[in-house]
């Protein structure tokens, strides 16, 4: 990685330099993005990054220019949604150039650096704080509309990088399901949120009923949903509820992105960004 790993803040002359250095980067890239939302969930395997992608091809589908900053460093799941998970970095003139996904939105990810796509990275805070910053300040995301910001479960080291290096956030978009453990979460989630003053929350509740293909009855198969009770209870803003659907669970290992083979995921992701858009997008 340029620069090196950043293990620390550093007291030396040299490393004040840098430090310095990497902030002016850091400003000068968000200055070149209208618009940054974080994506998190209280736990994991609520579809968090399958939401993210979604999400994110919706906002090109309008000609926006997009880009995703996959914050997952253990578990990296960006690059296989978008069928980009042979590619390599590339650096050119000290930078990290993104990966285009096949849209062309700019995807980066810890996984395009890795020579063994097996690899585990075992890394302690420190070093996973030192690379997303990188992310952040030596990635050359040149002018963007929307920069989609994909973290791990929970409240760890990767999202507070990510809302202490962004201070201004547009929106921080918290993905559910109807079962308790993973709203339980949620409450942690929106308090870790509120603690940083980030006050421009959503909740995307996914896998929120199943639409039976023969007779066309709605079931509650993981609970009953109750999302835009739930965001009221919580003190957010609910935007849209997403069905179980078969083309979303086979998403990933037909490395398809749900909303570009199925018309009502499809119009959901539709409705998703336009409420985004209408209440975040100043």
């Amino acid at each position: 990685m340029p620069h090196g790993q950043h293990h620390g803040q550093g007291n030396s002359e040299e490393e004040q330099k840098l430090r310095m250095q990497q902030e002016m980067n850091i400003l000068k890239n968000l200055n070149q993005i209208k618009h940054k939302v974080m994506v998190m969930s209280g736990k994991g395997g609520v579809g968090k990054s399958t939401v993210t992608a979604n999400l994110a091809e919706t906002f090109r589908k309008q000609g926006l220019e997009v880009g995703i900053l996959d914050a997952d460093i253990h578990g990296p799941n960006i690059p296989k949604l978008f069928a980009t998970d042979n590619e390599m970095v590339k650096v050119e003139d000290n930078k990290f150039q993104p990966v285009l996904s096949e849209s062309g939105i700019k995807l980066m990810s810890i996984a395009y650096m890795l020579q063994e796509k097996d690899s585990s990275i075992i890394w302690r805070g420190p070093q996973k704080i030192g690379a997303i910053r990188q992310f952040i300040s030596d990635v050359n995301w040149g002018q963007l509309d929307v920069l989609l910001i994909d973290n791990p479960p929970g409240t760890g080291d990767e999202p507070l990088t990510v809302m202490q290096t962004i201070p201004i956030l547009d929106a921080v978009i918290m993905v559910t399901t109807p079962n308790g453990l993973s709203k339980e979460d949620v409450y942690k989630s929106v308090n870790f949120a509120n603690t940083l003053n980030k006050d421009n929350i959503g909740l995307v509740e996914n896998m929120a009923y199943y639409i039976c293909p023969h007779c066309g009855e709605e079931l509650n198969i993981f609970g009953a949903h109750d999302g835009e009770a739930f965001a009221k209870e919580l003190g957010i803003d609910y935007i849209e509820s997403i069905p179980v659907a078969e083309d979303i669970s086979k998403s990933a290992d037909n490395m398809t992105v749900a909303s570009n083979v199925n018309k009502d995921i499809e119009e959901k992701f539709n409705n998703i960004a336009k409420i985004i858009e209408d209440k975040y997008f100043k």
